[in-house]
C-alpha cells in the first residue's frame, strides 16, 4: 500500500479542527474494539429493501471514494476521509450478540442483510472471521440471510452459505460498478478487479448458490456506459438477478469523492461532477427517499432505460437483495439521510474487499488490552501490503 497523508473533511460535530502546516503524517491502519451491545440494526428507510442488517465492522479498508457510509465515522469523533479508511472498528461479540437476538421470542426469522453499512468481507474478516461466525449462527437458527459484497473472501464461506441455503435461504449479490480496471482502481483502490469479481459470481453460482449482480454505484459520466458489458458478463458467469443504484454523496462524502476524482481522473472530473448535478437538480446530492438512489432528469432516465433494456434482454430477475433503486417508495421530503447510517443504510454502494489476496490464518486477532469504562481498545492486528495479484488490489498478508 502506497503511504498517503491523513486527509479528512471538517467534522461537522467537532468543535476543533486540525491543520498541518508542514505536511500531514502518513496514515497507518488502526483497529479498535467496538463494544456495541446489539448487533441487529433496524432500517426505517422506505427505499431500502431490507429491515434488519448486521454490520460486524465500522469503517472500511478499501477506501472507496463514493462510500455513503463515511459520515458514520464522524459520530465517533473521527473523520470521513482517511480515518474511515484506516481506523476500523470491529465488533468482536458479533456472533454472540446475533445468537442472543435470534433467541428472543419476538424474533420472527426475518431475512438479515450483510452488509448494511460497510463490507462484511473487508480484509480484516480474513483474521477476525466475524461474518463467518454470524453466518454460522444463521445456520443454527435456520434464519435467512442476504449478503452484498465486492470481496472474493466470500468464496471461503461457500460451505456455510450452502448449509444456510439448505435450512433457510442465502442470497448473495456482488457489486460491480466498473468495467475498466484502471478507473475502478482510481475510485475504489483496494477492491478486486471487475474480472475477479466476475469469477466470484461464477464460483458461487457453480456451487449452487443464488447470485445477483449490482451495478452500483452508477456514476453519471464515468461508468454508466459500462452497464451493458457488466450485465452481459455477469449473466455469463451465472448471475440471475440484477440491480442498480445511482451514486449517493451525502454529507462529507461529496468532498472526499470530488477530491479523489480530481486527483485520480483530472481530465474527466468536471464532466462527471456536471453529470451528477444534472441528475440531482443542480446539486451533488438529493436526500429524498425514492430519489436518492435513482436521480431525476433526462440523463438519469437514460441510464435507467439502458439498464432496464439490457437486463430484460439478458433475462435477469429484477433487483438484488432489494438493492434496485426502482423498488423504492415514492419520493418524500427528508431533511437529510437518516441521522444514523447504522439504521438507514443502502448497501448498494458499500466499500469492499480484495480477499483472494488475503491469507486466512484461521486465528482470531487478540486484543492488546481490554477496554475500560466504555472506551475503545486498539487491537494488534496488522496488515502488510505490497505487490499486486491478478491485476487486483495489492496482495495482503494478515498477521496477528
Amino acid at each position: 500500500m502506497q503511504p498517503v497523508p491523513i486527509a479528512n473533511p471538517p467534522n461537522p460535530w467537532a468543535t476543533t479542527e486540525v491543520e498541518y502546516l508542514e505536511g500531514a503524517p502518513e496514515v497507518k491502519l488502526e483497529v479498535f474494539e467496538d463494544q456495541t451491545r446489539q448487533i441487529l440494526a433496524k432500517n426505517n428507510s422506505p427505499d431500502v429493501g431490507f429491515t434488519f442488517s448486521v454490520n460486524p465492522y465500522r469503517g472500511c479498508f478499501h477506501a472507496c471514494a463514493y462510500c455513503y457510509a463515511r459520515p458514520s465515522h464522524e459520530y465517533l469523533s473521527m473523520g470521513a476521509g482517511t480515518d474511515f479508511d484506516r481506523k476500523i472498528m470491529v465488533k468482536l461479540r458479533a456472533a454472540e450478540l446475533l445468537r442472543a437476538a435470534f433467541a428472543k421470542k419476538s424474533w420472527r426469522k426475518e431475512t438479515v442483510a450483510f452488509s448494511g453499512v460497510t463490507d462484511c468481507y473487508q480484509p480484516l474478516e480474513a483474521s477476525y472471521r466475524l461474518t463467518r461466525g454470524c453466518l454460522e449462527v444463521c445456520v443454527e437458527h435456520a434464519n435467512p440471510a442476504a449478503i452484498i459484497t465486492k470481496s472474493a473472501l466470500i468464496e471461503r464461506d461457500v460451505d456455510v452459505l450452502l448449509q444456510l441455503a439448505r435450512v433457510a435461504s442465502a442470497f448473495v449479490t456482488i457489486s460491480i460498478p466498473f468495467w475498466d480496471p484502471e478507473r475502478a482502481r482510481a475510485i475504489e483502490p483496494y477492491v478486486p478487479t471487475p474480472a475477479r469479481r466476475l469469477r466470484v459470481i461464477e464460483t458461487l453460482a457453480r456451487a449452487g448458490l443464488s447470485v445477483g449482480v449490482n451495478v452500483a454505484p452508477i456514476i453519471p459520466g464515468l461508468n454508466d456506459q459500462d452497464i451493458p458489458r457488466i450485465l452481459a458478463a455477469a449473466r455469463d458467469a451465472g448471475a440471475t438477478r440484477a440491480g442498480c443504484v445511482l451514486v449517493r454523496l451525502p454529507g462529507s462524502v461529496k468532498q472526499v469523492f470530488e477530491q479523489r476524482l480530481r486527483d485520480a481522473l483530472p481530465l474527466v472530473a468536471d464532466r462527471v461532477l456536471h453529470r451528477i448535478r444534472e441528475t440531482r437538480g443542480g446539486q451533488l446530492y438529493d436526500p429524498r427517499f425514492g430519489v436518492r438512489g435513482r436521480g431525476e432528469g433526462i440523463y438519469a432516465d437514460a441510464i435507467e432505460r439502458l439498464f432496464d433494456a439490457t437486463a430484460t434482454r439478458l433475462g435477469f430477475e429484477r433487483g438484488g437483495m432489494g438493492m434496485d433503486a426502482r423498488d423504492a417508495a415514492p419520493a418524500a421530503e427528508t431533511p437529510a439521510d437518516a441521522a444514523s447510517v447504522e439504521t438507514s443504510a443502502d448497501a448498494s454502494d458499500v466499500g469492499s474487499a480484495d480477499v483472494e489476496d488475503v491469507k486466512d490464518d484461521r486465528q482470531a486477532a487478540v486484543p492488546k488490552r481490554k477496554s475500560r469504562g466504555g472506551a475503545s481498545a486498539q487491537l494488534t492486528l496488522a496488515i502488510d501490503l505490497g505487490g499486486c495479484h491478478d491485476g487486483g488490489a495489492p496482495a495482503a498478508k494478515v498477521r496477528a
